[in-house]
């Protein structure tokens, strides 16, 4: 009988991937609408709608995937619930910062490198990829933030190749993903025009459109686009742009929401 997999919603970019043996949890913000995140040098965002569930209703975790170490991907409630020995991986850069938080799980992950977890003849692969979170000099003055490439083998098979594209601009170099790893079966992507000071710091709808042909995933669904009051380019947007450029396989679902990735999972077809 194949595993299942599947992606449950919860809010901003903020999801538990539950693909077999594995359950992960991806940039974990629990703080209520109306609560404020600091964006670092003296910005602050306030956030507009709450999270589909608590961390006390999610399924028991393996670890967490964080981007990179921002108040609305890792914000004051998370940090008060979220065990210190929970695995996390995450860019070297927040690793630093959390485990003087007395984190003491924190893998930091250089770009093209992995963490593994192995459990009943399955592995659960996450590949740190490229990200740019600010455009020119400006990215030097904000978090490093990574991309994530989530693999998932049974006896040796691959499963699913899932892409997280993590608080990234749009940027030709992205094509490095696909000339590597060919095109996922799905991808989370990250949107929202977020904008500090005039500068665009996520993608609005034309660059995830941009992105979202580039990579060209089986199946894509749109996150991070709402939440919180920096981000200026609604769901509706990429939603255009994307059928402005004929494509296909995007998909939208609500907070609170699990989406099977059965119909995705690939099996005695491809080399793992």
């Amino acid at each position: 009988m194949t595993p299942d997999a599947s992606v449950t919603f919860v809010g901003n970019a903020t999801t538990v991937l539950r693909l077999g043996a594995f359950t992960l949890l991806t940039d974990p913000a629990f703080g209520a609408a109306g609560s404020r995140v600091h964006l670092g040098y003296g910005a602050w965002t306030r956030r507009l709608r709450d999270p589909a569930m608590t961390y006390a209703e999610l399924p028991p975790l393996d670890g967490i995937i964080l981007s990179h170490l921002h108040g609305d991907h890792f914000d004051k409630a998370a940090r008060e619930v979220i065990p210190r020995d929970l695995p996390i991986v995450t860019t070297s850069e927040a690793q630093r910062r959390l485990r003087r938080r007395s984190f003491s799980a924190v893998r930091g992950l250089p770009t093209w490198e992995a963490e593994e977890w192995r459990r009943d003849g399955q592995v659960l692969r996450v590949t740190a990829l490229p990200g740019r979170h600010g455009p020119g000099f400006a990215d030097r003055l904000l978090p490093d933030v990574m991309g994530s490439l989530v693999e998932w083998e049974v006896d040796g098979q691959r499963m699913l190749r899932l892409y997280i594209t993590g608080d990234t601009l749009y940027r030709p170099f992205l094509s490095e993903i696909r000339d590597r790893y060919g095109e996922p079966d799905v991808m989370l992507i990250h949107l929202g025009g977020t904008k500090l000071l005039g500068l665009t710091l996520t993608m609005d709808g034309r660059q995830g459109a941009e992105l979202t042909d580039l990579i060209r995933p089986r199946l894509t669904l749109p996150i991070h686009f709402d939440d919180y009051k920096v981000m200026k380019s609604p769901l509706s947007d990429y939603l255009t742009a994307c059928g402005t450029r004929s494509l296909t396989g995007i998909h939208t679902f609500e907070r609170g929401e699990t989406f099977s990735l059965n119909s995705m999972i690939t099996q005695g077809n491809r080399p793992a």
